[in-house]
């Protein structure tokens, strides 16, 4: 079947695009819950064999699978999550090309406020509320393999002012090639 609607493309490969990119933002989507959780396995189901994680200077950069899989793993992970730590991602931007991928999104880290005000929502009972830890700009580079799509890198810096994330967003408005 050749119909030939979509910008030349045929239907077969507008619904393979279609299927790409939803199973690219399931990948994003699942982060949350893997880290939230420290699903090890999981993460190193997801990687490249020689995947790197680059979080920038200040943080670890682990390099393979295993040790960014590791990272979900940790002790100190652990006690994130035992404090109630919780991951938040934005609707990622993704580009599809052929067998590689990019997605550029936005992730937040919350905590609660353990010392902040106590405060009632109707309906919703009441708490001391979250507390902004960091808000990072993401890009997130993918392979198909056989196994379906792998994240082989992704780059993660703090929405400070600092030029690094500015770069990292504009990654969204580039022009197709």
């Amino acid at each position: 079947m050749a119909c030939q609607d979509g910008g030349g493309k045929t239907l077969e490969e507008r619904i393979r695009l279609i299927e790409d990119r939803l199973a690219i933002y399931n990948l994003i989507a699942s982060h949350p819950p893997s880290a939230d959780t420290g699903a090890g396995e999981y993460v190193a189901s997801v990687w490249t064999e020689e995947g790197v994680f680059d979080r920038g200077a200040e943080l670890p950069r682990p390099t393979g699978r295993a040790a960014i899989a590791g990272g979900s793993s940790s002790a100190e992970h652990h006690r994130a999550i035992e404090q109630g730590i919780a991951h938040f991602a934005g609707l990622p931007y993704v580009r599809v090309e052929g067998d590689t991928a990019f997605a550029i999104s936005y992730l937040q880290i919350l905590v609660p406020d353990r010392v902040g005000p106590t405060f009632e929502v109707p309906n919703h009972g009441s708490s001391r509320g979250f507390h902004v830890h960091r808000v990072s700009a993401n890009r997130w580079e993918f392979v198909r393999t056989e196994e379906g799509w792998k994240i082989s890198q992704r780059t993660l810096r703090p929405l400070d002012g600092s030029p690094p994330a500015r770069d990292i967003l504009r990654g969204a408005l580039e022009p197709h090639a």
